[in-house]
């Protein structure tokens, strides 16, 4: 019997034993179950939040972009007159000066240099000899004909009298020739010749270069739309970086009779301008920016710029309303004035006329995007 009742006391201390590690192990399993279940029950909820999110920003994005193509393919008709502004013409101007008249003086005849009369800064006057060269015999030639011509006045015939003074008249041509001469009144630039060279007729770079500073002159290329409003005599007024402060005043005193192309492709007129008496310190080659003001006050049309309609070739147009409703196409010229708005250079127009075309409302759209 105590055999037995030992092994009964010891079953039961297991049993107890058994029965609290049991226990706690079921706590620790329900645990991690509620935890589990709390990550995924949260999981459930992230997703579903951005499901519902995501479905809810398609949805706005589908019907803002649906409103949006709506508004786009809705055309405004806009109906704009023709108006009429007074103005001063103003030509924007921009180019370089140089001396008025160049001399690249040369000889024509072959020979050695006897004398340079000049150097680079002198002033010489128009028949001034700046030059000259070995005229030997060019001057025996001269006296040789005329002693020539003296025997035939008294023994010879008309023929051989008319010959001999032919002769003579070119044989003084050339003897000319040994003298390089200034043509204007100027101011020696550049001098390329000592005496003792030996100098080539023909040859390509010039013995004496003489330039009229008196005045200066520029070239400036003024499009055919400004070209209306230019004439001879219009002052101009220039303004030089190198000379800082000052406005100086030129004229036009050319304007050829036919125009160009610029590199552009547009038409434009290469007019001249001339400075009397300009400063010292302006010099040939010195660039330059400035204006033409038109003589008195200037009307045009003005007709906004979404009203023209450029086609094929650059042809412009725009449709005039008539007062019994109809649209009619009128070809027009206009120059872009900038902020929207074009002057009518030519068409049938008129102040009033009423201008018709279709504005998109999807523009104003089109910053909306995502």
């Amino acid at each position: 019997m105590s055999d037995n009742g030992n092994k009964i006391n010891d079953e039961v201390v297991m049993t107890e034993s058994e029965k609290q590690e049991k226990i706690l192990r079921e706590q620790f399993k329900a645990k991690k179950r509620k935890k589990r279940i709390r990550k995924i029950i949260t999981w459930i909820v992230v997703i579903a939040v951005i499901v519902v999110g995501y479905t809810l920003y398609a949805n706005y994005r589908a019907e803002l972009q649906a409103q949006q193509e709506a508004m786009m393919n809705q055309n405004r008709r806009v109906e704009v007159q023709v108006t009429r502004n007074v103005y001063t013409a103003t030509i924007d101007l921009s180019g370089y000066v140089e001396a008025y008249d160049i001399q690249e003086a040369r000889f024509r005849a072959t020979g050695p240099i006897t004398s340079v009369n000049v150097e680079e800064g002198d002033s010489v006057k128009q028949g001034d000899i700046l030059a000259t060269i070995d005229n030997t015999s060019q001057t025996y030639t001269v006296e040789s004909l005329k002693k020539q011509i003296r025997e035939a006045e008294l023994n010879g015939t008309p023929s051989q009298l008319e010959l001999l003074n032919l002769q003579l008249t070119t044989a003084e041509n050339n003897l000319e020739y040994t003298n390089l001469v200034a043509n204007f009144d100027g101011t020696v630039a550049d001098v390329n010749i000592t005496e003792g060279d030996y100098f080539e007729a023909g040859a390509t770079d010039a013995a004496v270069t003489i330039a009229d500073l008196s005045r200066l002159k520029a070239t400036v290329e003024i499009d055919e739309i400004d070209m209306q409003y230019v004439t001879l005599g219009q002052k101009a007024y220039l303004t030089f970086d190198s000379i800082p402060g000052q406005t100086i005043e030129a004229y036009v005193s050319y304007i050829p009779t036919l125009g160009t192309y610029s590199s552009q492709g547009i038409g434009v007129v290469e007019v001249e301008l001339t400075i009397d008496n300009p400063p010292a310190s302006l010099k040939p080659g010195y660039s330059f920016e400035g204006t033409i003001a038109s003589d008195g006050e200037v009307e045009m049309l003005l007709i906004p710029q979404a009203a023209v309609t450029t086609g094929r070739g650059g042809a412009t147009s725009v449709q005039k309303l008539n007062a019994d409703g109809t649209t009619e196409t009128v070809n027009v010229m206009v120059k872009y004035l900038g902020e929207g708005t074009c002057q009518l250079v030519s068409g049938n127009l008129a102040e009033g006329d009423t201008l018709v075309y279709e504005r998109s409302s999807g523009g104003m759209m089109g910053m909306m995007r995502f």
